[in-house]
C-alpha cells in the first residue's frame, strides 16, 4: 500500500467494480480479476475480510441490479481511480505548473467546493455574509421619546 491520501486502503474500487460484476454474472471470470489487478487468490480473501471492501462490493452490487451497468456508473470508477493519478501529476516535480493548476481546478470543480456567484453579492466585492433578523411584529408605540439630561457636576 502507498502512502498516498487517496489510496487508503490495498484495494481500488476498480477491483470492487470487477468483483460486484462478476457477483452479478456480467463481469469476467475470477482468474481474469486476478491477473487484471495483479493479484493472488490469497490477497483476494484477505479483501474480503475488510468490512470496507465488502461495503463497497455490495454498494455497487445494488447499483448493478438498479441500473444496470450503465455508461454513467462505469465514467465513475474509472473518475474515481483517476484521481490517484491526478494526485500523483500535481505532486510530480516533472509536471508543468499549468497542467497542475488546471487538474486542482477540475477537481475542485468536479467535488462542488468551486465558490458560485451569489447574486447579493455586490460585484467588485469580497463577498459577504447576508444576517437578517426576523422579530416579532409588534407595533412599536408611537410617543416619542423623552430625553433627559443630567448634569453630573
Amino acid at each position: 500500500m502507498d502512502n498516498l491520501p487517496l489510496k487508503y486502503h490495498p484495494w481500488s474500487d476498480r477491483l470492487a467494480m470487477d468483483v460486484a460484476l462478476a457477483l452479478e454474472g456480467s463481469g469476467e471470470k475470477l482468474p481474469e480479476i486476478l491477473a487484471r489487478h495483479a493479484i493472488t487468490a490469497v490477497e483476494l480473501g484477505e479483501y474480503n475480510k475488510d468490512s470496507m471492501f465488502l461495503l463497497k462490493v455490495d454498494h455497487l452490487r445494488e447499483e448493478i441490479k438498479e441500473k444496470g451497468m450503465t455508461f454513467r456508473l462505469k465514467a465513475k470508477a474509472q473518475a474515481e481511480e483517476l484521481l490517484t493519478t491526478s494526485w500523483t501529476l500535481i505532486h510530480s516535480a516533472d509536471v508543468s505548473a499549468t497542467v497542475k493548476a488546471d487538474l486542482i481546478k477540475s477537481t475542485v470543480k468536479w467535488s462542488g467546493l468551486e465558490p458560485t456567484k451569489d447574486a447579493s453579492v455586490v460585484e467588485g466585492g469580497i463577498g459577504g455574509v447576508t444576517i437578517q433578523i426576523n422579530l416579532p411584529s409588534q407595533e412599536l408605540p408611537k410617543t416619542p421619546l423623552t430625553v433627559i439630561e443630567h448634569d453630573n457636576a
